[in-house]
Order: C-alpha cells, then sequence, then structure tokens
C-alpha cells in the first residue's frame, strides 16, 4: 500500500526559506518520476517540479531559480528546497508520482503559509 508522509511546512516572511521533504513507500520508488505538486486556496491542484529517477528536474516558470528538487533514492525520499518565497507560494504541498491525478492516492500534504 502506498503512503506518502510530506513535512517540513509552515509560516515563513516573504523572501524566506523552506525545506520540504516527503517520504515514499510502498511503491517501486527508484524508478518513478516524482514530483511535488501545490494547492493554493480555491486553485486547483498544479505541477510545481519533478525529477526522474536519475535526477532530471523540471520546473514550472514561476518557481525557477527559487527552488530544487531533490531526491535520496535510498532513503525514498523526495525533497523540495524553497528559497525567496513569495505571498503567491502559500498553498499546500503535495508529493506523488509523475503523473498523477485525482484517482491516485494522494498523502495529507504540508502546509506553506508566506506571510509578514
Amino acid at each position: 500500500q502506498v503512503q506518502l508522509v510530506e513535512s517540513g511546512g509552515g509560516l515563513v516572511q516573504p523572501g524566506g526559506s523552506l525545506r520540504l521533504s516527503c517520504v515514499v513507500s510502498g511503491r517501486a520508488f527508484n524508478r518513478d518520476t516524482m514530483g511535488w505538486y501545490r494547492q493554493a486556496p480555491g486553485k486547483q491542484r498544479e505541477l510545481v517540479a519533478r525529477i526522474t529517477y536519475s535526477g532530471y528536474t523540471y520546473y514550472t516558470d514561476s518557481v525557477k531559480g527559487r527552488f530544487t528538487i531533490s531526491r535520496d533514492n535510498a532513503k525514498n525520499t523526495v525533497y523540495l528546497r524553497m528559497n525567496s518565497l513569495k505571498p503567491e507560494d502559500t498553498a499546500d504541498y503535495y508529493c506523488n508520482k509523475f503523473p498523477a491525478g485525482l484517482g491516485d492516492y494522494w498523502g495529507l500534504g504540508t502546509q506553506v503559509t508566506v506571510s509578514s
């Protein structure tokens, strides 16, 4: 059974940083492309970044140069380092395989609030 446990969110001032972590169990983590997604209040869930099993990355335009996705296949963990945070980054953040949709299992996510 797949389990996705996200952590590391919190309240941070604009310009601040956070590192999110996601521990994955119950699936072949080291063969999956993994992604970080976010859902802001009143908006649809969107892909923020993804990383292949070998480390190739993709970022949505709004986070390029500020966010870094990485993974540790030995620990079944994917990370999202977020720098220069902006109020518009406020959202619930989730990790999952890429692609993933409403029919897939999702974890509880971790909340990120960027506010002064």
